[in-house]
């Protein structure tokens, strides 16, 4: 399962079903994308050090951007920018589930439900 930004950050906010949800996931993964972005919220070096401890500790797999992958977030942000807010990140990120056929595990669907391709997985804290 591909995990989006949100439901790590849970995890770090002491959220024991997000912990309990990624510990019970064998193939746990993350895009780039959410990686950067977990790195853009530390607020220090020892912040940046747990992260990196944590999705190293967890065995995540990082999915890099592809040319695929921004062919398809581009589509993406055709079709669904103006209708359903999409984000450019986001967009980003559901490419990566969809190119690599993975579910992606988020607990703001609202942001992925227009792109009906891809496979969901709700997280609620």
């Amino acid at each position: 399962m591909l995990y989006d930004t949100g439901v790590l950050i849970w995890v770090f906010r002491g959220n024991t079903a997000a912990a309990r949800m990624i510990d019970g996931d064998e193939e746990r993964s993350l895009s780039v994308v959410s990686y950067m972005e977990l790195l853009q919220g530390a607020a220090n070096r020892r912040e940046t050090r747990l992260l990196k401890s944590f999705i190293t500790d967890c065995r995540f797999s990082l999915h890099p951007l592809t040319e695929n992958i921004g062919h398809r977030a581009s589509i993406y942000m055709e079709e669904f920018a103006a209708s359903s807010g999409l984000r450019f990140a986001d967009a980003l990120i559901a490419a990566t589930a969809a190119e690599n056929r993975m579910t992606l595990c988020t607990g703001d669907h609202r942001h992925f439900r227009a792109i009906r391709e891809l496979e969901i997985a709700v997280f609620k804290p």
